[in-house]
């Protein structure tokens, strides 16, 4: 990643209001939270990891986990804003959130219709048949 670019996994530093912005109106998942479902999951999260624009200090970037803090992650909400893609910036993420982190030895799962090939490089692969999937009831 560029210089232009700052991690953190601090979760005081994260702009709630972008993120709202992002996961209400750029995200094709889970559109049918509100801000106060939001604020509950951050509020919950294991861990976060922001990514900012140093020249300005605004928030471009964001992912979440949730985890039982021993040996399982769940990577949730990752979403990099439109303007600033193509920067590797969901890759710095990964890196921060999943290699660099705490759970560097858990077992990851995810959803996504999408970028593949992202998590793939984190060793996300399709599940075995040890995997099974309740869908949501809404």
């Amino acid at each position: 990643m560029s210089a232009r670019y700052e991690l953190s996994s601090d979760p005081d530093r994260l702009d709630r209001e972008w993120i709202w912005r992002m996961l209400s109106t750029e995200a094709y998942w889970g559109r049918w939270r509100t801000r106060g479902d939001i604020d509950v999951q951050l509020d919950g999260a294991w861990r976060v990891v922001g990514a900012y624009d140093q020249a300005t200090g605004a928030q471009v970037g964001f992912a979440r986990a949730v985890s039982d803090g021993v040996a399982f992650a769940y990577l949730a909400d990752v979403v990099v804003d439109l303007a600033h893609r193509g920067a590797a910036i969901g890759t710095r993420m990964l890196q921060l959130m999943i290699d660099d982190g705490p759970g560097a030895a858990f077992r990851w799962t995810l959803f996504t219709r999408d970028a593949h090939g992202l998590y793939e490089k984190f060793g996300f692969a399709e599940p075995d048949a040890t995997a099974m999937v309740r869908p949501a009831r809404r």
